[in-house]
């Protein structure tokens, strides 16, 4: 009998150990809501730098299409039109809107973000509420 405990004691140690070690290797999902306004072409900073909206490097960028689409669709020019990325890694997306695209910092009440031409129109994308981690799903 003692030995039976034992080895169920011991099945039940490795047990917690492995799943442990596999929930702290395993990707954390994350949130990233990305949104996109319309702004008058006046109120384009005259040094923020203005992207088509085919740019390739804008479509590599997950929801980016999609957030602008939506902007134009509805006229968001008193909100923001959000898309919710949810996946492992959704939070990267800030880094790339920020590194691959010419994102403006405003120092002034302008928006920040990237400045997107979108045929007559100049939308504002920018990732929003994001990086919310959650515990990874099993």
């Amino acid at each position: 009998m003692v030995f039976s405990l034992l080895a169920v004691g011991t099945a039940a140690v490795a047990g917690y150990v492995l799943r442990s070690e596999r929930s702290r290797t395993a990707a954390s999902r994350s949130k990233a809501d990305l949104g996109a306004r319309l702004v008058s072409p006046a109120d384009v900073p005259t040094d923020a730098t203005v992207v088509d909206a085919s740019a390739r490097r804008l479509g590599e960028i997950p929801g980016a299409r999609r957030a602008l689409d939506r902007a134009v669709r509805n006229g968001a020019r008193d909100e923001w039109e959000h898309i919710t990325l949810e996946r492992d890694g959704a939070w990267s997306v800030v880094d790339r809107i920020r590194e691959s695209l010419p994102y403006y910092e405003s120092e002034t009440d302008s928006y920040n973000g990237v400045y997107v031409r979108y045929n007559d129109r100049i939308v504002v994308l920018d990732a929003i509420g994001w990086a919310r981690l959650e515990e990874p799903l099993q």
